[in-house]
Order: C-alpha cells, then sequence, then structure tokens
C-alpha cells in the first residue's frame, strides 16, 4: 500500500511538482487505486483533475468519500457519480466507518492465485542528519524517484518503507526523517515526532546504512547517530555521500578514513563507503556491502569452535589478575545472534577487566571475519549448574 501526496495540479512549487511525480509514478505501479475526496467540501475543480489523470491510467479506480461521520453528509455522495469513476463509498477515515466496504471493494480486484512462501525480506534503515542525500540515496539505489528530494532541509517527515529485489533476494528501504541534535528540536513540534520514527526504524532495521555530508566530515551528531546504531547491535555501514563535490588527490580517501575510525572509535569495525548518490558513483556497492553485514550480524559459531578460539587467545595474552586471584574462563557459548552474543563462564566477573574483554572482543572479530557487525560478550561465573551442564 502506497500513501501519496495531495495532488494538487494547479500549484508549480518544487514541492507540488515533485508530489505530482510521485503519485504519477505510484499510479503507474498499482494495481487498485483508491481515489480519496471530502465528502463535506463537495466536488472540486482538483478532484475532477485528478479523476481524469486516474480514467486515463485505465486502472481499477475504488472512490472513497472521506468525513462522512454524520447523516447530515450523506446526501454529498450523489455529487461525486459526477466524476465518472464509478459508485461511491462513503467513510469516516477517523471513526473507522464505511472502511469494510471499502475494503471489500478494493480486494476484489485482487487476482484470484495462491500466495506463495517467500523469503522474509531484509530490512536496511537510511539514517542520518538532515539534508546529507537521504532520500537522494533511496531514489538512486531504487533506481526511479520514490522519495521527494529538496535542498530545503526536513522534506522527509515520516519512515517510508520501499520493497525491492535485487538478485533474488527480497529488501525494504527504509527513507527516514533526519535526526538533528536533541537540543535543536522544539518539544512540540512535527519533526520530534518524526525523530522518534526515525529511532524506530533504527531499532527495526536489519542493517543500518549510516549517511553523511563528505563537505561537512564526522560531527558530533553524526556519532550520536552512529552510537545509538550500535547500541542497538544492528550491523551497519557508513556511507559517505557528496564525494564528488571533494578536491581529492591520492591520499584523500585514507585520511578521511582515518578520522572517522578516529571519531568511531567505539564501533572502528564498520565499513566505509564513499559514493556520490547524484552522480550513481559506487551506488552499486552498497547492497553487496548490505548483504555482507546482514550475513554477520546472523553468524552463528560451534561451541567447540567458539571455545578453541577463546582457548588461543588466552594462550597469547594471559587473562589479568588481582590481588593474586587471576581470572579464569573455564569455557564460552553463543546464545544469540542478530548481533552475535557470546557468554564467558569465569571464576570471578570482577576480574575481568575492560582492557582484556576489548581483547578478546577483538580477536573473535578477527577471528570470524566480523567487520559490519558489533558483537556482545556477557560475562558470568560459573555454577554448578553450569558444570553439570557442561
Amino acid at each position: 500500500m502506497v500513501d501519496t501526496g495531495g495532488i494538487e495540479p494547479i500549484k508549480d512549487d518544487i514541492i507540488s511538482t515533485q508530489m505530482r511525480r510521485q503519485a504519477q509514478l505510484a499510479i503507474d505501479t498499482a494495481d487498485v487505486i483508491v481515489f480519496l475526496v471530502d465528502g463535506r467540501e463537495g466536488v472540486t475543480a482538483a478532484d475532477e483533475d485528478v479523476a481524469d489523470m486516474l480514467r486515463r491510467s485505465n486502472k481499477p479506480v475504488v472512490l472513497g468519500v472521506n468525513k462522512v461521520d454524520h447523516p447530515k453528509f450523506e446526501d454529498a455522495i450523489y455529487d461525486f457519480y459526477s466524476l465518472g469513476i464509478g459508485n461511491p463509498i462513503t467513510i469516516s477515515g477517523e471513526q473507522g466507518l464505511g472502511l469494510g466496504d471499502l475494503l471489500d471493494e478494493v480486494v476484489s480486484f485482487f487476482p484470484e492465485t495462491e500466495s506463495e512462501e517467500t523469503a522474509e525480506a531484509t530490512r536496511i534503515a537510511i539514517v542520518g542528519k538532515p539534508n546529507v542525500g537521504k532520500s537522494s540515496l533511496v531514489n538512486a539505489l531504487l533506481g526511479y524517484e520514490r522519495t521527494i528530494v529538496s535542498e530545503i532541509a526536513g522534506t522527509t517527515r515520516d519512515a517510508v518503507d520501499t520493497p525491492f529485489d535485487y538478485e533474488g533476494q527480497p529488501y525494504i528501504l527504509v527513507d527516514t526523517a533526519g535526526i538533528r541534535r536533541k537540543r535543536a528540536i522544539d518539544e512540540a513540534t512535527i519533526e520530534r515526532y518524526s525523530v522518534i520514527r526515525s529511532l524506530g526504524a533504527i531499532r527495526r532495521a536489519d542493517v543500518v546504512l549510516i549517511v553523511l555530508d563528505a563537505n561537512e566530515g564526522m560531527s558530533e551528531q553524526d556519532v550520536r547517530i552512529a552510537g545509538y546504531v550500535h547500541e542497538e547491535g544492528k550491523a551497519s555501514v557508513v556511507i559517505v555521500n557528496k564525494w564528488d563535490l571533494i578536491e581529492k588527490d591520492t591520499h584523500t580517501m585514507n585520511q578521511f578514513k582515518e578520522k572517522l575510525y578516529a571519531d568511531l572509535a567505539f564501533m572502528d569495525y564498520v565499513p566505509i563507503l564513499f559514493i556520490s548518490a547524484k552522480t550513481g558513483q559506487r551506488v552499486n556497492k552498497i547492497l553487496g556491502l548490505v548483504q555482507h553485514a546482514y550475513e554477520q550480524n546472523c553468524l552463528r559459531v560451534s561451541t567447540g569452535t567458539l571455545n578453541d578460539i577463546v582457548n588461543e587467545a588466552i594462550t597469547i595474552t594471559e587473562p589479568p589478575s588481582d590481588k593474586g586471584r587471576r581470572l579464569k574462563i573455564y569455557y564460552a557459548t553463543q546464545v544469540s545472534t542478530k548481533p552475535p552474543t557470546f557468554v564467558l563462564f569465569v571464576n570471578e566477573p570482577a576480574l575481568m577487566h575492560f582492557s582484556y574483554k576489548r581483547y578478546l572482543e577483538n580477536y573473535l572479530r578477527k577471528s570470524f571475519s566480523l567487520d559490519a557487525t558489533p558483537i556482545r560478550l556477557i560475562v558470568r561465573q560459573r555454577g554448578k549448574d553450569d558444570e553439570l551442564k557442561r
């Protein structure tokens, strides 16, 4: 189901023009069209223009007359026969009246075919500050103008889902509203709810593309967004957009990477790709990285292999000691994926210094080539029950 912006045929500003293009694209790709009109306002010139557009599409059209939530508005239905679209169906979207009749009419145009089981789609959330090119990137990946692109910051107000297939694999691409600093957001504005929806899109995603503006580099807000993605345990790729606008020499990209990894010390595993959504430069490499990151996020390691790697790490660098007590790691097991999460059973968790925990994390990351996903290490004291299970 695709919700479009309102079609205003006589307006020629950039947003209205692009909204008309989006609506035309939705019409061209739809199986059934729901034409929604205002029952209280009656038939308008804009309704007649849209009706003409829909007739030319030669697609099934269901005419929904909205805001009819009181008997005094019901007579207005007869005026809408003049549009020549078909029988109007009165509804109230606010109160849920008549929606069953509307849906019955919609599904009557669906083909009678048995559904086939399909692979679960990988959800990709595209996040970043306002105006870094997220919507342009969505359009570049899809190959058509799915979202409105404008120099006006904040054009995208909600998380927009778009399903598509690439090399036989289903994906859902989620374009999100730009996330500004918290203190720059008015608590009473639409933007506050847009940011909440963007953060929700990250939580629901399988892979997150963190988009930066190459002209601005990594800002404090970019680091905060990346930190949120990391804490949520999401596989991710950093996308440096607008790379075509940067004056470059042979060292520019490496210097840029070094600076980014210094700013992202807590997630220095993340892949970085330099692109231009406008020119299409390296955009074709993104989905390959997405699939790679997703597979890593879902990695499952056998207990035997995991313990071999942990014992190898212990042999190379002994565990720390404190006041004559040395940390002992008895065994390890993987308890979950998304992200890969491992439990280490030890004699005393307090002896696990954060630096040694980081060493083990890096050793596991290197051993299993985990370069696009966070991993979690949980330290627990071994009890009698654990000993019996082992």
